[in-house]
């Protein structure tokens, strides 16, 4: 490298001449003029294209943001569309329940005339629906009790249930007692408005159900009287149904 050392512009120039030597020079600086401006024309390519792609990236973000902007407001006016439906439902439910209510008491009010053995101090058997198992001869029971007058103390008691029916071509009356391992407790209510009493029974084999027969008895104590009010049901019209009790 001691041979770039002794090189210097006098010497050039002495071997040269004046002329060579500006040529030379002349060539050089268009050589490295020509090199910077292709290095600029190729950086300046770079930075075109990487623009391009970060302006491509940025209008396909923008255009997702427009459809997700989109997007949120329809959800937000089908949310606000639902919210005005379950408004009014839960208004329709609620006239629905009040309408109910009255027609509850209407009933109440003509029973209580027509028929008082239906109901004791407006206690009454709204139903009651049967649901076989996959287990043979194995059901489950449900009792629905309703209170269709305004009172402010509960109504307490329990529940009988019967069964009728045919036991190897004889007539039969089987208690709940020999059919199931409920106890007292079990089938026991104390309630203000309404109470579902459910369990499950087991019938013999050879026993043919013909009527269901349940019994609400209030118990006597210091703020209500002793009452008790018997309703039957078709055993093939409970199966799956809340029926009406029939006289």
């Amino acid at each position: 490298m001691n041979w770039l050392a002794k090189i210097n512009f006098n010497t050039i120039v002495k071997r040269l001449g004046a002329f060579r030597s500006a040529i030379l020079l002349l060539v050089i600086v268009s050589i490295l003029l020509f090199c910077g401006y292709r290095l600029g024309n190729f950086y300046h390519g770079y930075q075109t294209q990487t623009l391009a792609q970060q302006q491509t990236r940025l209008d396909f973000i923008y255009q997702q943001l427009v459809e997700k902007t989109q997007r949120i407001n329809t959800l937000e006016v089908e949310l606000e569309v639902e919210r005005m439906a379950n408004s009014r439902s839960q208004e329709t439910l609620k006239s629905i329940e009040q309408a109910h209510y009255q027609v509850k008491k209407e009933l109440a009010f003509y029973e209580k005339v027509m028929a008082p053995e239906k109901q004791a101090n407006g206690l009454v058997i709204d139903g009651v629906s049967l649901t076989k198992s996959e287990s043979p001869n194995h059901y489950r029971f449900q009792v629905v009790l309703v209170q269709q007058l305004l009172r402010k103390r509960y109504a307490k008691g329990h529940i009988e249930l019967s069964i009728t029916g045919s036991l190897d071509n004889k007539p039969s009356s089987i208690a709940l007692s020999q059919l199931s391992t409920l106890e007292k407790k079990d089938l026991s209510f104390s309630f203000q408005y309404f109470q579902i009493i459910s369990g499950e029974l087991t019938l013999p084999e050879n026993f043919v159900p013909e009527t269901i027969h349940v019994a609400a008895i209030l118990t006597k104590s210091k703020w209500q009287q002793y009452n008790r009010i018997d309703q039957s049901y078709p055993w093939s019209k409970s199966l799956d149904n809340i029926t009406q009790s029939q006289p």
